[in-house]
């Protein structure tokens, strides 16, 4: 008996080690599997837009994160506190990005900005969203669409009722017209175990022939959101500011827009929740001191002054709360005739779109 008695800690004693050699295991795969996508990327231009850019000409761009597709007003987001780490269903998925391609398409676009594009990521049960939105834009005519890889991840196996996954997701960039190359930067991300959940972060440069010889450079950017801090902000734009500050240099004209989770305006937060006391590194306010001379934000907004994101730590309400974090900054030698974030009531991505229509000087 008493020899039964001294061995009784064997068995929980061996499961324990298992768990935590499996635990080890897993640590070693994530961080093994880690790379970085390299920097200076050319990407391929897809499509068959053949007409320049004309100078004296309104055009519309439409600038929309969709979410990888999950976010219907309900859905609520694990990494903000919420509950769910997947998108519902395969449909579920198919009809928020068929929904948002549609809302984006609604407002004539000559130029689309997508972002958080998934091409075969367990949490959006594995659709092809770039593809899908591209052939819903092909059914409106002739464009040329530029996909470049934001991240790529391991098998994220939290919450463990329901793991994240694998994640493969970019940004996607449509013009009506032609793109004649593309190139993809990777942007300051952080460093140790932060990187792992910030992943990778990159903008896309596309190239666009203007009538008069010159460019119109098109910046797509996603910048970084879960795992940051104010230094590593600054550095991602300084360094995308660095890259449009060349091409205005150069006498091109340049026109960025995305995601920059940062308050857009400085003051979203403060407007949209005077109640509440919470702060996120996400969406401090934006360093304007760093927007180089010779571009400005587009705010002016012509209608109300309205949201583009919201935090998913419960469903979409008024109490909800919300911010701005998508938008567009143009060089002087372009005129913002028009811009506005556009009312969705996020019916089908975390994000509400915004729409931009401008004009190239002739100068």
């Amino acid at each position: 008996m008493s020899s039964q008695r001294s061995v009784w800690w064997i068995l929980p004693a061996g499961l324990a080690a298992v768990v935590l050699l499996a635990a080890a295991a897993y640590a070693a795969y994530v961080f093994l599997s880690y790379s970085r996508i390299e920097d200076n990327v050319e990407l391929e231009v897809t499509g068959d837009a053949r007409s320049p850019v004309q100078t004296g000409r309104e055009y519309t761009a439409v600038s929309y994160n969709i979410g990888f597709g999950a976010y219907t007003a309900d859905f609520t987001f694990f990494m903000d506190g919420g509950k769910e780490s997947r998108a519902r269903s395969k449909e579920s998925v198919l009809d928020c990005v068929n929904g948002t391609s549609g809302t984006a398409l609604s407002f004539g676009p000559d130029i689309a900005l997508f972002q958080e594009v998934d091409t075969d990521s367990t949490r959006s049960h594995h659709v092809n969203e770039c593809q899908l939105i591209v052939d819903n834009f092909s059914e409106e005519g002739a464009w040329d669409s530029v996909f470049a890889q934001n991240y790529h991840s391991a098998y994220l196996m939290y919450p463990l009722s329901q793991p994240h996954g694998k994640s493969n997701s970019g940004i996607l960039t449509l013009s009506r017209m032609d793109i004649t190359s593309s190139l993809r930067r990777s942007l300051p991300i952080a460093s140790g175990f932060k990187k792992i959940i910030d992943l990778d972060r990159c903008y896309s440069i596309c190239r666009l022939p203007v009538e008069n010889g010159k460019e119109l450079v098109v910046f797509n950017a996603h910048l970084s959101a879960y795992g940051t801090d104010a230094s590593q902000g600054s550095a991602q734009l300084q360094m995308l500011f660095g890259d449009m500050k060349k091409e205005y240099d150069k006498g091109n004209y340049v026109l960025c827009g995305g995601d920059f989770n940062h308050d857009f305006t400085g003051t979203s937060g403060e407007y949209f929740n005077p109640q509440s006391t919470e702060s996120f590194s996400w969406c401090s306010p934006f360093p304007d001191d760093m927007i180089p001379d010779g571009f400005t934000k587009c705010t002016g907004y012509a209608e109300e002054f309205m949201h583009t994101s919201r935090y998913t730590d419960r469903p979409y309400s008024g109490d909800s709360l919300v911010f701005i974090l998508d938008g567009f900054i143009l060089s002087d030698n372009i005129d913002c005739t028009y811009v506005q974030n556009i009312d969705t009531g996020y019916q089908y991505t975390d994000h509400n779109p915004v729409v931009l229509k401008f004009i190239l000087k002739d100068h």
